[in-house]
């Protein structure tokens, strides 16, 4: 028994022809169905699909040049053989050049032809849709790596914790964003920040509620910053923003306001702080007054934000 995928169309208006291709293609296992007219094989072609259609050259109404002009628009996977006299030979090669698989000349030199014709042609279908699950099925695989790809990339630069940047990331940026500000002789700062007493706040509540702290600390610096701006984890409580085209005073600002904003915060368990709050105090260095290369950018920020430390906590300090 053929494969259900191996439905053949019969069309032509002699029901003779009709009769002797439906008998010998149905002795050879196929599913097939006959049409009379060009016009009732599209009505069954609106109903199901076939793999296969034969179809003579010459009928009333629609020809077979024009039903299988039809086909090919519309069916582009069905294949088509055309049934042709001697006396159409050239219009069968014009159908050869429309699209048809082959064609078949009546009277038929053996029926056998009519089952080697249907054999082959339908292996040239069942070969071509393999082939379009085989590039679909490439496409999905092609889509799902390259997703994962990107899930990788993101694990590769992203905090585990905070979802920022991680340290790795942060030290690539400030590579990149030194040479395009030598390059565009443009300035930018870099925000050295350090969450004070965080081990207070740790000992009293614990690391779980300490790293809830530090998620709800990341929320509140991001709002404020531009998207251009890139906020990273440095390392432990400490954080990094680099703020591209952003002169010293400029940073300066934004850093009293980051400040403010965190002091002012009601944070869960801040009462355990030796402020009754949690704070943080913030470096500020700016290239190229404070350093040219992003090693000596970071140990000028860093160095201010010891400063910061040193000078009582909860304050932003400039490089310098």
């Amino acid at each position: 028994m053929k494969s259900d995928m191996n439905r053949i169309l019969v069309v032509d208006d002699e029901s003779s022809l009709r009769l002797v291709l439906s008998e010998v293609l149905g002795d050879e296992g196929y599913q097939v169905t006959s049409a009379a007219s060009a016009e009732e094989a599209l009505e069954l072609f609106e109903k199901q699909r076939f793999e296969l259609v034969f179809c003579d050259i010459v009928m009333p109404g629609m020809s077979g040049i024009e039903l299988l002009q039809q086909v090919k628009q519309h069916y582009p996977q069905t294949e088509v053989i055309i049934i042709t006299s001697h006396a159409s030979l050239e219009t069968a090669i014009t159908a050869l050049r429309t699209g048809a698989y082959d064609y078949l000349l009546k009277p038929f030199e053996s029926l056998d032809l009519i089952a080697s014709f249907a054999e082959r042609a339908l292996s040239k279908v069942h070969l071509e849709r393999e082939n379009l699950r085989l590039v679909d099925e490439l496409r999905e695989k092609n889509a799902a790596l390259e997703e994962a790809n990107a899930l990788l990339h993101e694990l590769a630069i992203r905090d585990g914790l905070t979802g920022l940047y991680n340290h790795r990331y942060f030290q690539d940026a400030m590579i990149t964003e030194t040479h395009r500000s030598q390059r565009h002789n443009r300035v930018y700062s870099l925000l050295f920040m350090d969450l004070d007493d965080f081990k207070v706040f740790n000992d009293a509540h614990g690391h779980p509620k300490g790293d809830a702290l530090l998620r709800d600390l990341t929320e509140l610096i991001s709002g404020r910053l531009r998207r251009s701006d890139v906020l990273a984890r440095y390392g432990g409580e400490e954080f990094v923003v680099i703020l591209p085209e952003t002169d010293k005073q400029v940073a300066q600002e934004l850093a009293e306001d980051v400040r403010a904003l965190i002091e002012n915060h009601p944070f869960a368990g801040r009462e355990s702080q030796p402020r009754d709050k949690v704070t943080i105090s913030i470096g500020v260095a700016t290239f190229p007054e404070d350093g040219k290369t992003p090693t000596t950018i970071i140990t000028a920020a860093d160095q201010a934000l010891y400063k910061a430390k040193h000078h009582g906590r909860n304050q932003v300090c400039l490089a310098g």
